[in-house]
This record gives structure tokens, C-alpha cells and sequence, in this order.
């Protein structure tokens, strides 16, 4: 082989060499962005003192693709990173992408071979992250006797991950404690009643437990829980009943107009305003000789002496009988 030989393989070897796809990701490991043979950045601080920092260098092995594809799916290329990386893992909930700008540079003159490319680098995102109640507890009250499918409240669970990938953060409400008397929708976790004729007069308070899974609830999602405290609030459906069904007052003969002859109770299994009385008097042998007034204390009805009649008069420890009606104000 002569001389001439030799020095075309030559140059033919370096022009393939330096024109060889892989070469350029090589030669970025000892790319520091500096001049020829520099390692860093240097400077002076303040004080003149010197500074020196150390840039980042990218290490890959090769990377290798099918040629001529044409398919729509993403193929994995390989595993990018660099020599300040502490080994700890990249979390998409903290850093969803990173930018990464590069460029392909000769290994002797440091010279760029092509101009700077930017790659977005998405952090894929894997179910790590359970489902999270926006609150503790919920409190939340419906009005006895409502009608099955009555709205009580609406909870909600926010997941971490990636929404736009997978069923890693779609969410999935069901009810763990509080059937048969509630229901929650699986997709907005609306808490509804399903159970009708509850009463507060026999049960008011109720402690209903709801889940939100991920992974649109598949087996293997992770879950989170939460506690609604429910109160049936009262309504006006209890009638007032008297403790008694006679009641019988002796009036003495020295009794001034206006005074008390004697005090009737009714009581009513509601609570507070749907509890308060008023009183009134609807039948009388004697018309116009008593009045009642409510106690609002005491919720107590007051019968009053308004006028006295001779006969009453004349005859001490008369009885009397009159017919009281009890109104709910």
C-alpha cells in the first residue's frame, strides 16, 4: 500500500469519524461551554478573591433508534442524565419537565458542528400519590323527613398525579359507613339521602365514613377517607299534647281580677321555634271570665281571672270547666 493510499483512508477515516451521529452525544460528557480545554467558569467576588464553578457535563451511552419508522406510538430512546445528579430520582409532582439545551461540538476545537438544540424532557408520571379530602371532617345537616335522593353535601378529594395521563388521579367516591341511610355519587361525591322517613325525633345525629379511590377505583388505587357528621334538622311534625286531659282549678272567694287561677302545660317533641306555644281559650260556660296568656319561659299556659259572676261569687271552691286550645306559634 503506498503512501497516497494510506493518506486518503486517513482522511476518509477522520470525515466519518467526525460525521458519525453518536459522536456529537459523546463528545457532550466533556462539553463544559468554556474555551478549548477550560472546566469552568471563573471569576471574582467582591473581595477580588477568585471563583470558579463547575458547569454541568450530560453523560449518555449511545443512544439507537429503528430506522424508516413511521408509527404513531413514543419509542424509548434511553436514560439522559448528569454528572451533578445526587441519585435521588426526579418527582413530577415537584418538577413536571426540564429543559434541556445541547449541541454537538468538535472534540479537538471545540468548535460547534450544529447549532443548539432544545429537548423537553417530561417527567412520566407513575400512581404514588393517595386521593386527599379537602377537609378532615365535614358537617353537614338535611331536614327530617325529606325525600329519598335530597342533597346533604358535596365532598371532594384532589389527587397529586398526572390528571392527563391515565386513571392515576381520576377518583372514585363510595360509602364505607352510614347505609342505609345515605348515598354518595361515585363521580362528584355528592352525599344524598336514601332512606325516607327519617326522623330526628328518634335518631338525629349521623356519622357517615366516604372513600376516594384512584385509578377510577380498580383494584390496586390508592385511597383516602373521610368522616361527614350529619344532623337531621327539626321540622314542624309533632302536634303538642297536654299532660293532662282534665285539668281541674278551685278559685277562692277573695281572688282579685287579674290574678293566675291556675297554670295548664302542653308539651311537644320539636325543638325550638317549632316548640313554642300560644295558648287560647275556644269554649267557656262563663264567656268572657277567663283569659290564658303563654309563659314564654316556661312555655307554660297562665290562666287569668277577668271578671267574677254573683253565683261564683256566693259559692266558694267552685269548679269550672273550660275548653283550652294550645297553638304552636
Amino acid at each position: 500500500m503506498d503512501r497516497r493510499r494510506v493518506y486518503v483512508l486517513m482522511v476518509l477515516w477522520v470525515m466519518a469519524h467526525l460525521s458519525f451521529p453518536g459522536y456529537g452525544l459523546r463528545a457532550l460528557r466533556r462539553t463544559t461551554g468554556g474555551r478549548k480545554g477550560s472546566t469552568g467558569l471563573t471569576g471574582q467576588d467582591a473581595n477580588g478573591v477568585p471563583l470558579r464553578r463547575s458547569k454541568r457535563g450530560w453523560m449518555w451511552n449511545q443512544f439507537f433508534l429503528l430506522e424508516e419508522y413511521t408509527g404513531t406510538d413514543m419509542q424509548y430512546v434511553g436514560k439522559l442524565h448528569s454528572d451533578s445528579d445526587r441519585g435521588d430520582g426526579s418527582v413530577r409532582e415537584e418538577k413536571a419537565y426540564y429543559i434541556l439545551h445541547a449541541k454537538a461540538v468538535n472534540r479537538f476545537t471545540n468548535e460547534a458542528l450544529e447549532g443548539q438544540s432544545e429537548f423537553i424532557i417530561k417527567i412520566h408520571d407513575i400512581n404514588d400519590n393517595e386521593p386527599r379530602f379537602t377537609k378532615d371532617v365535614y358537617m353537614a345537616s338535611v331536614p327530617e323527613m325529606s325525600d329519598i335522593g335530597t342533597s346533604v353535601i358535596q365532598v371532594t378529594a384532589l389527587d397529586a398525579d398526572d390528571a392527563t395521563y391515565g386513571n392515576s388521579a381520576r377518583v372514585v367516591y363510595s360509602i364505607l359507613e352510614g347505609q342505609p341511610y345515605f348515598s354518595v355519587d361515585p363521580e362528584t361525591g355528592l352525599i344524598k339521602t336514601a332512606l325516607p322517613g327519617m326522623d330526628r325525633e328518634v335518631k338525629e345525629n349521623y356519622q357517615v365514613v366516604i372513600q376516594a379511590k384512584d385509578m377510577a377505583g380498580q383494584m390496586g388505587g390508592l385511597s383516602g377517607t373521610t368522616t361527614v357528621s350529619i344532623t337531621l334538622s327539626d321540622v314542624n311534625d309533632n302536634p303538642p299534647r297536654f299532660i293532662k286531659t282534665l285539668y281541674e282549678f278551685r278559685v277562692p272567694e277573695s281572688i282579685e281580677l287579674g290574678s293566675a287561677v291556675g297554670l295548664i302545660r302542653a308539651m311537644d317533641a320539636d325543638i325550638g321555634e317549632n316548640a313554642e306555644m300560644d295558648y287560647r281559650i275556644i269554649g267557656s260556660d262563663g264567656p268572657g271570665m277567663f283569659d290564658i296568656t303563654t309563659n314564654r319561659s316556661t312555655q307554660e299556659g297562665v290562666i287569668l281571672l277577668r271578671k267574677v259572676r254573683a253565683a261564683l261569687s256566693l259559692k266558694f271552691g267552685v269548679w269550672f270547666h273550660h275548653v283550652i286550645n294550645v297553638l304552636r306559634g
